[in-house]
């Protein structure tokens, strides 16, 4: 067996070798009295270096390229044109709103009446933008009721502006102005561009919304044939009795009730001043009367309850009758869980769900 070289003399010799290699590749430049086999040497390193650099820009092109291998489309498509030409056409009115609710119509649309104006959507008519009251009309409104002391009904029924959104417009000045004075900044930037976007109403130029809105009961819905005398006189109220015990006549279901004894008045020939201070008493008393009513309702509340306070915590405990609660069957809307609803008994496990019997 011949001898084996030692591993120390190994290493030594292979780095000798790469350290020649090295210095023949590396070295930039050759003597100009270098001979034949200098030059072969020179052209193998230059080659050896394209090799090197176009094997690290395939490396690099692949890793970049590693997600996709679809080259990028440079050209555009058939609905990117179409929108630069509309854009370039009919569409240019749409760089800058010179007016506020500036929606996009639809090109060659034959319906350029007022009705197409609050329509933001060529296609979907049914959609209709709602109108918001401005900032001065909720200034306006603000004033009315707090600083005046006008009743919540004169001043719905005066601006033609329902009860609960005159409601809502007091709760946010009132947040607004709270805020003000605590130096809390307000999103006015937010508020301005959104009225941009909708429809604005001024107050005394048209109604803003219809505030004798009645709901309609489902048993008002059906056919009923009553029999009555003709001699007699068959009012709202018998007409409601009619569908139902429980159901309340158009008169008391109307959010200001108080508008019907005005055109009456207004009818029977009463100077309309008169008439309308007439209406505004009534509204304030009405309105006084359900202050009181809310106020007697929370006290019984508070007076059922029974206190207990230990100095840590307070105890509240009341008196429960689970029948009035819940209900006979547990499905009364007064019953815990019934907004997020009830399943009913044949959804239960374990539940029978055959018929047992044959009447």
């Amino acid at each position: 067996m011949p001898p084996r070289i030692p591993t120390s003399s190994a290493s030594s010799s292979q780095a000798l070798l790469l350290n020649q290699f090295s210095e023949l590749v590396i070295s930039p430049r050759l003597s100009a009295s270098s001979s034949h086999h200098n030059g072969l040497i020179t052209a193998t390193a230059n080659s050896t270096f394209q090799t090197h650099n176009n094997s690290q820009r395939q490396r690099s092109s692949l890793s970049k390229r590693q997600f996709s291998t679809t080259p990028p489309r440079q050209r555009l498509t058939r609905q990117r044109k179409q929108f630069w030409q509309w854009l370039e056409t009919s569409g240019a009115v749409m760089r800058d709103a010179t007016q506020p609710m500036n929606y996009v119509k639809a090109v060659g649309a034959r319906d350029t009446s007022e009705d197409s104006r609050d329509m933001p959507f060529p296609l979907n008519p049914e959609f209709r933008s709602q109108s918001v009251l401005s900032d001065e009309a909720r200034e306006i409104i603000w004033k009315s009721v707090v600083e005046e002391g006008q009743p919540i009904k004169v001043v719905s029924a005066r601006y033609s502006v329902d009860m609960r959104r005159v409601a809502a417009v007091l709760r946010m000045k009132a947040i607004e102005k709270r805020w003000k004075a605590e130096g809390k900044p307000l999103a006015i930037p937010y508020a301005k561009a959104v009225q941009k976007m909708l429809p604005i109403t001024q107050l005394g130029q048209v109604p803003h919304e219809p505030i004798n809105d009645v709901h309609v009961h489902s048993y008002t819905m059906q056919q009923v044939f009553y029999p009555t005398s003709e001699s007699r006189e068959f009012t709202r109220g018998d007409a409601a009795k009619a569908f139902g015990k429980h159901i309340m006549p158009v008169d008391h279901k109307i959010r200001i009730p108080e508008l019907i004894n005005l055109e009456k008045q207004l009818a029977a020939g009463v100077d309309r001043n008169v008439a309308e201070e007439d209406f505004t008493k009534a509204a304030l008393e009405s309105e006084q009367k359900l202050k009181e009513r809310e106020a007697n309702r929370v006290r019984e509340l508070e007076e059922a309850k029974t206190k207990v306070d230990t100095g840590r915590f307070e105890f509240r405990i009341e008196n429960v009758n689970v029948e009035e609660l819940v209900g006979r069957d547990g499905r009364s809307r007064k019953a815990v869980g019934w907004r997020y609803g009830v399943p009913f008994n044949d959804r239960k496990k374990g539940m029978v769900k055959i018929p047992t019997k044959v009447e």
